[in-house]
Formats: C-alpha cells, structure tokens, sequence
C-alpha cells in the first residue's frame, strides 16, 4: 500500500514554519526545559533527549573542522525550515553567499550547502533517512551522519540514498572523528 500525503506549496509551509518558530524561539518555558526542541509540519513541539558529552564533543570537532578547512558560516544547531517543520541540524555549513540569502531569518528557508546529524543511541535509522531527505529537500547539497562510534557517512544530492566515499565540498574532511 502507497501512501499519499498531499501537502500545501512550499511558500506556505515556510511561511507557517516561520511563524511557529518565532512563537517557540520567544518561549521562556521551553527554553529551560532538558530537551532538544523541533516541530513538525503542523507546528507540534518535537522533543528529544539532551545531547551527551560525547555527542557534544563529536558535534564540535565537526564544527571546528568545518571552519578550518572551507571557512564561510558554520552553525551549531542550525534551524532549517523544512517541508515537515523546522528541524535542527546539529552543524550547518553555508558559504559566505548563500548565508547573505538566510542571514536574519528566525529558521532558515534554504538549507546550507553542508546538514550534518550526530547520531545519538536515541535515533532511528528511519528518523535519520526522513531527516537527509528533508535536508535535500530544503537545498541540501550533502547531508552528512557522524555516528555514534565516530564513522562520517557523506551523501550528496544527486544520490540521496548511496553513501559517498569522501564529501565533495570538503574532500579533505576526515571518514572518522
């Protein structure tokens, strides 16, 4: 059985996303709370577990790698505002000039060139599949998974559901943290 979800235009997804997240951004109760907060299509608060140490040090050296090799905008938490809400990638990599597109948006309406997911034990292989589709969806050029033993895995637009061997934006990256 197929199933068929049909879904208003993107405009208007984006806009509904902007609105919402400008409510959740500007709610003080969520923002003590121990949770990682994103939203799906119909504005519902998605929570998950705190980040550990190891996923915050993993989420880091990602970051600070990132800088040092391609330089531009590397953003920890990077809100991009998707055909399913607003998700946030744990590092977001933008060249200097797609970031002047997105720069001073509350949730970024184009994703940047690089979504990068730290795999935590909580994640499903089917919530981390769902979440590189959306990426490319939003303008994703490669969408990277660090996983929990450290191994990158790059995938590119042009082959959303094969692995690539190296990243093609940062040929240089590391195939392990």
């Amino acid at each position: 059985m197929k199933l068929v979800i049909e879904l208003p235009p993107r405009e208007e997804l984006l806009r509904q996303n902007r609105l919402r997240w400008a409510q959740v951004v500007a709610d003080r109760t969520l923002a003590d709370l121990p949770f990682r907060v994103e939203t799906n299509r119909d504005g519902v608060l998605l929570m998950t577990p705190p980040p550990s140490g190891d996923h915050s040090d993993r989420q880091s050296q990602i970051l600070l790698r990132l800088n040092q090799e391609l330089g531009g905008r590397v953003l920890a938490e990077c809100p991009v505002s998707t055909i399913d809400g607003v998700r946030a990638a744990d590092v977001g990599w933008y060249s200097v000039e797609r970031f002047a597109q997105v720069k001073g948006q509350v949730a970024f309406d184009v994703a940047p060139e690089i979504c990068v997911e730290v795999i935590s034990p909580s994640n499903t292989d089917s919530e981390m599949a769902s979440k590189k589709l959306l990426y490319f969806e939003a303008g994703a050029q490669e969408v990277w998974f660090c996983r929990v033993d450290s191994r990158m895995q790059f995938y590119c637009n042009q082959t959303p559901d094969a692995p690539i061997n190296q990243s093609r934006r940062c040929p240089n990256f590391p195939s392990e943290i």
